[in-house]
């Protein structure tokens, strides 16, 4: 799960851009008690800036500058995914209305005129600077929810088209007995349980370009290829299975609650998309994804079970053995496989 990591502790980061030496030497004295600075006398430069890390929180950008002047800098920032979420605010003589309106359409966030109020300068930082702060929260809480590219797409285009992906591997995994084990366990400790362990296999699928679904009670589901694609996503798929069985056993070594799993896998192509309109999830959909469901139902304890789908995509990087012919809901007669280590 991946959470906010900016220290709140720590100064924001501001980049200003002037060619002016007097006004960069302003608001230098001006902002740096409450501010980490960054300083550039031109477009070319801020644009090399704004790319390094650490990222500047907010740039404040002069619109009369040679070379490239403040609009056209903007416009750069704007149009490259690495920096177009920073703020920029202009830094301006010009009083016409028709050089804020261009400002603004090529992606300002607002202006400060020169002479430079030192009251409203910092007003109008602090303000924008809240802002981004919030903006930044808002996005590490739907990258809890969804994809890194999903919330790309939501941010800049306030949309995500659903998408049909050819190639991916499915996995659905769940706990054996689970029905008792919530029946012995109070809510808190239950809960608590289920979080610790989902938490590592999200690690354990990070660690594997595997990508988590969802939660449905006690089963969890996983794609791989889905967001990186891969001709490999079998093997990155079957690699997470096995780490979540090892997990588990090393869980129990230690634990008092003893947990047992069964996961399924299948291959095939699926459904991509966001459902729902308040309260979305970013999910899969197909028969591939009820193949994979049933395939993890027919399986035994601690097991990886794969359809024939996935052991042709294995090729001889893993041992496998056959499972038996099971009647898979829809699908008729199907061999399956174990994955032996």
């Amino acid at each position: 799960m991946k959470l906010i990591t900016e220290d709140p502790t720590e100064k924001p980061l501001l980049l200003i851009v002037d060619d002016s030496a007097e006004n960069l030497q302003v608001l230098n004295a001006l902002l740096k008690d409450d501010y980490r600075l960054k300083l550039a006398k031109s477009g070319m430069k801020c644009l090399e800036i704004a790319q390094q890390h650490p990222q500047p929180d907010l740039i404040l950008l002069d619109v009369i500058m040679p070379e490239m002047d403040g609009f056209q800098v903007c416009t750069s920032l704007k149009e490259s995914p690495l920096t177009s979420a920073i703020p920029v605010i202009f830094l301006t003589a010009l009083n016409e209305v028709a050089d804020e309106t261009k400002g603004f359409r090529v992606g300002g966030s607002d202006f400060i005129t020169k002479p430079f109020n030192p009251d409203i300068v910092k007003a109008r930082i602090r303000t924008h600077i809240d802002l981004q702060f919030e903006r930044k929260k808002s996005t590490e809480l739907l990258r809890v929810l969804l994809p890194d590219a999903v919330v790309h797409d939501l941010i800049q285009y306030g949309t995500h088209r659903p998408q049909i992906k050819e190639n991916v591997s499915i996995l659905f995994c769940d706990f054996v007995g689970f029905t008792a084990i919530s029946a012995n366990l109070s809510p808190e400790k239950l809960i608590n349980e289920l979080s610790d362990i989902f938490s590592a296999f999200d690690r354990i699928c990070e660690e594997n370009k595997t990508t988590r679904i969802k939660t449905i009670g006690d089963a969890y589901m996983a794609v791989s290829g889905i967001h990186q694609p891969s001709h490999e996503h079998a093997h990155d798929l079957i690699k997470s299975a096995l780490s979540f069985i090892d997990y588990l056993e090393e869980r129990n070594r230690q634990g008092e609650q003893q947990w047992k799993c069964r996961i399924g896998v299948h291959s095939g192509k699926v459904i991509a998309g966001i459902i729902g309109r308040t309260r979305f999830i970013y999910d899969v959909v197909g028969d591939d994804v009820n193949i994979a469901s049933r395939t993890e139902s027919a399986g035994s304890p601690m097991k990886v079970t794969v359809t024939p789908a996935t052991r042709q995509l294995l090729a001889d990087d893993f041992e496998l053995t056959s499972a038996g012919v099971f009647n898979l809901k829809g699908k008729g007669e199907l061999e399956l496989y174990q994955v032996i280590r």
